[in-house]
């Protein structure tokens, strides 16, 4: 993946309507450090779209004609593997996210989001996070602690740290404020909403998120909700 140092976050946008894409095109166009490299309409102009311009980050629609967005995100992994593959769709259906997530995409959004909320997202993604729409992380906690999420995508980290008593230790070292952090990342908030929340500054939300992840022993924000939901941090 490449470093915002060496240029904008380059983005292809796939989606069936063309006004979407355009809109969406023009959305992301106000943030500098984002650039709209290519669009495609459907998983076969999407694959070649990719391999040729091998995007940092991939939004992806499901509803595509012929195959569906979530059952192309492996073959669109194969073809450009540095990419991020963000889910921006209007489907709430618990097996549409959990067969992306466990496709490899990195995140499942939804389009009743707001602008600035999906930019974020794109910022998130491009940096390694895995982000799920606050709408959708109860029934993904429900799907993990139900065992029906096999990605090692979204299950990544260490296996004691979803024991009990490992979780229950390892969240007693987090500081009263990274507990408060804790709890906006179990909602879905992103650092931005945190940060407000709090009225502190963004950058202190990206440190104290670092610190959490270490101390619970886990590599993603979804594995630290579902960590903070079992142990009935919220």
């Amino acid at each position: 993946m490449s470093s915002i140092e060496n240029g904008p976050i380059r983005i292809l946008v796939v989606d069936d309507h063309t006004l979407f894409r355009r809109g969406l095109t023009a959305l992301l166009s106000r943030d500098p450090q984002l650039t709209v490299v290519g669009d495609a309409a459907d998983a076969g102009q999407a694959l070649r779209k990719a391999k040729e311009l091998q995007p940092d980050v991939i939004l992806l629609d499901n509803h595509l004609p012929g195959v569906n967005g979530v059952d192309a995100v492996p073959s669109l992994r194969e073809v450009a593997p540095q990419a991020c593959v963000l889910m921006l769709t209007v489907s709430e259906d618990e097996s549409d996210m959990l067969a992306a997530l466990q496709g490899g995409a990195c995140g499942y959004l939804l389009k009743t989001m707001e602008g600035d909320e999906l930019t974020d997202a794109v910022h998130r993604a491009f940096q390694g996070d895995t982000i799920v729409a606050p709408e959708m992380m109860g029934k993904l906690v429900a799907a993990y602690r139900g065992g029906s999420t096999p990605s090692a995508k979204v299950a990544d980290a260490d296996e004691s740290a979803t024991k009990s008593s490992s979780g229950d230790s390892a969240l007693s070292s987090l500081s009263p404020r990274e507990l408060e952090i804790l709890r906006g990342i179990a909602r879905g908030a992103s650092n931005k909403e945190i940060a407000r929340e709090y009225g502190i500054v963004e950058t202190t939300v990206k440190i104290h998120v670092q610190h959490i992840l270490r101390k619970l022993g886990v590599s993603s924000r979804v594995h630290a909700a579902v960590l903070a939901t079992e142990h009935g941090v919220l």
